[in-house]
């Protein structure tokens, strides 16, 4: 065969293989068209400065360094928190007061939670229409020293009894289910959480009435006893307590005093 006919038949096989080609690209189904959708931009988070308590804070310890501004949702401010907005100078202001309750670290500073530079603290806490009377204690007296603040106690006392034939004690609980405010100066667990601490004062929350029932009693008392209740007893009403050593009948302050088993009446001046 010439070659030049060789050339023309293979010419036209490569035409007809490109025309193949080509007509099965027009017959194809075309891939499917992926559309990529944009997600619409969030808008920004508003915030805004909080004063946040940054370490912990046991009561009763001024807050110095212990607050600070932090970033919080602008949406999650409550109206008593303590904004730099609307109080720029807070934390300057706020660092000489006192924690009237334990703070925790990463809480909102709450004024509520404070007492003001040169309050009494005691005054502070103790609620309305309540006293705090002191009380003398040893280890022997306070259930070997386990007795802490906001602990729950009897008072038991116990005084020398004579007669014409023989010589004893009588023990009585005075007052019952009694919250205690401090022991000595302590007025909370240590950061540690240690349960022993042995005291010599404990400063209890009473009750006018009380506050003259162990008054009396301390005058009278060989020895005053606490006596730990458990947690679950705080709740419970009490409704015998030692009134016949302070009678509330006719004078204020009458003084029923017992001595060789009589009682009589004297009246406070």
């Amino acid at each position: 065969m010439a070659p030049s006919r060789v050339i023309v038949l293979g010419i036209a096989g490569i035409a007809a293989i490109g025309a193949g080609l080509i007509a099965r690209n027009m017959t194809a189904t075309p891939p499917p068209q992926v559309i990529v959708e944009q997600a619409p931009t969030q808008p920004a988070m508003k915030m805004a400065e909080v004063l946040v308590v940054n370490r912990d804070v046991s009561m009763g310890s001024a807050l110095e360094d212990a607050i600070g501004w932090q970033q919080w949702p602008q949406d999650a401010v409550q109206d008593y928190f303590v904004t730099r907005e609307a109080e720029p100078d807070a934390r300057e202001r706020l660092m000489a007061s006192v924690a009237r309750v334990p703070l925790y670290t990463g809480e909102p500073l709450r004024p509520g939670k404070l007492i003001g530079e040169g309050q009494s603290f005691m005054a502070t806490i103790l609620p309305s229409g309540k006293r705090a009377i002191a009380t003398q204690i040893s280890a022997a007296t306070s259930a070997g020293g386990f007795i802490l603040p906001d602990d729950r106690v009897d008072v038991i006392m116990t005084r020398r009894s004579q007669t014409a034939t023989a010589e004893g004690y009588l023990t009585e609980t005075i007052l019952r289910n009694i919250r205690v405010l401090a022991i000595d100066q302590t007025i909370q667990e240590d950061e540690e959480g240690r349960r022993v601490r042995v005291g010599e004062t404990a400063t209890l929350e009473l009750s006018p009435q009380q506050a003259e029932i162990i008054t009396v009693a301390q005058q009278m008392a060989d020895r005053l006893t606490l006596a730990l209740r458990p947690v679950l007893d705080a709740n419970e009403q009490i409704d015998d307590e030692a009134d016949y050593l302070v009678s509330g009948s006719g004078r204020r302050g009458t003084i029923r005093v017992i001595r060789s088993g009589e009682i009589s009446e004297i009246g406070a001046r």
